[in-house]
């Protein structure tokens, strides 16, 4: 077993493994199947059958609503690479690449954001990009917006930014013809991108200095969206970094913001917060007064994904793998304690844990609202939970180091991208079928 460190934490890794195509897990009454049927990977390039040499790190996929295609953001590739969803062959590879001519994706738009350490000189002069303007992205999560019109990729950072810490950029995708048609700025580091269930509001976490950006994306058209606001969660982390000698930002990035989401009723943002003091919490803002409201606490510790469904809110506890939930209304019930705090903190019990593998990253539900499934990064595991029961239905290993995970719209269908590590694990886009029976 290797070890090594992770947002400060001691993590033991398992030894790479890649299991056969037909792998299969039952539940205990074999009223549930699932089976891996398809893979997308590069760590085998001599394997002609499931080889794709665009699969370099993928760290997240998406289907699209109308359930044709699926997207992959290989993530150390700075591409992100379109699948028909039936066939599952390859229909394209955004590149994720500009130069000075690119500019006019800006829409004319001046940075929202300020840069601070790659500002233009003799070598780097003015650019419409800000900062050193020709750049390539490493691409990260996703989003669809309008109805799936378009697709949200937030970058990890510019190529040049080695330490995170200047402005990065989100592209925005026409999926009509699968090419980037616009590029706005974002705080240091994104990560995550949720949209508002009204469609109008789009939010991107910024994981590098505790903030998160609102972007008003109620127009039709995509050269009228604007940024709206930026919530800083308790404090901006100052970013004084060298920029020559790369450090561990997922070590140096406070409390490295990640899972968010919106409530049904569009009054509320709720950030996970990975890292940070008293467990990090989860993060409440108020979209109606435009207000950081404070952190709820209590045994909310390293969280980093979290979804809303049926009227539970969701989370997936990654050093310890677990799954919480609460429901939603409880856990909204926090909220008037918090307005009231001095300290922008209240403290909430009642969790209902169900234990996972290790590492537990992107957790979804199934369509029909029966099975939580959870991507398990140093566990190497597909864990399949049973809303009902809570309980594990079952599990079954992944390749090595799962980190995004998406279910097609039938539930018929569970997706997983496993990271690269120099290791030789991941690099490898796992897809299961299910099969249920009553």
């Amino acid at each position: 077993m290797l070890a090594f460190s992770w947002g400060g934490l001691a993590i033991q890794a398992q030894t790479v493994g890649h299991p056969p195509i037909g792998t299969k897990a039952y539940n205990a009454d074999s009223t549930f199947c699932i089976e891996l049927i398809a893979k997308k990977q590069y760590f085998d390039p001599s394997d002609t059958k499931t080889a794709d040499k665009d699969i370099n790190s993928p760290k997240s996929v998406n289907m699209h609503p109308n359930g044709q295609k699926y997207y992959v953001n290989s993530l150390e590739g700075a591409t992100t690479v379109v699948y028909d969803f039936k066939t599952n062959q390859k229909l394209k590879v955004i590149r994720h690449e500009f130069t000075e001519a690119d500019t006019a994706l800006l829409c004319g738009a001046k940075p929202f954001y300020k840069f601070t350490h790659y500002l233009p000189d003799a070598k780097h002069p003015v650019s419409a990009f800000g900062g050193w303007g020709a750049f390539y992205g490493k691409p990260v999560e996703s989003c669809f917006s309008h109805g799936g019109r378009y697709l949200w990729i937030p970058y990890y950072r510019r190529d040049y930014d080695i330490n995170a810490q200047d402005p990065s950029a989100v592209a925005i995708i026409d999926t009509e013809t699968d090419s980037i048609i616009r590029l706005m700025d974002t705080g240091p580091l994104p990560k995550m991108v949720a949209i508002s269930p009204d469609g109008k509001l789009l939010a991107i976490t910024h994981w590098g200095d505790n903030t998160v950006g609102i972007i008003d994306i109620s127009s039709p058209d995509p050269k009228q969206w604007r940024h709206e606001a930026c919530h800083v969660v308790d404090y901006r982390l100052p970013l004084n970094f060298s920029l020559t000698k790369q450090i561990d930002r997922d070590n140096e990035s406070g409390y490295c913001l990640r899972g968010t989401a919106f409530t049904p009723d569009n009054h509320y943002l709720l950030v996970g917060c990975m890292g940070g003091t008293n467990g990090g919490g989860i993060a409440v803002v108020d979209l109606q007064e435009k207000q950081y409201l404070g952190r709820v606490l209590g045994n909310i510790y390293n969280l980093r994904h979290l979804i809303i469904r049926n009227g539970y809110l969701y989370l997936s506890i990654n050093r310890d793998g677990y799954i919480q939930r609460m429901p939603l209304d409880q856990f909204l019930a926090a909220v008037p304690a918090l307005r009231a705090s001095a300290k922008k903190t209240t403290t909430l019990s009642g969790w209902e844990n169900c234990q996972v593998g290790t590492g537990a990253r992107t957790i979804e539900m199934s369509p029909d609202g029966r099975y939580i499934y959870a991507a398990c990064n140093t566990s190497s595991t597909l864990y399949v939970v049973d809303v009902n029961t809570y309980q594990v239905a079952t599990h079954m290993k992944a390749d090595s180091y799962p980190v995004g995970l998406e279910v097609s719209h039938d539930g018929r269908y569970v997706f997983t991208t496993s990271q690269g590590r120099s290791n030789g694990g991941g690099n490898c886009v796992d897809i299961f079928e299910v099969t249920t029976c009553k």
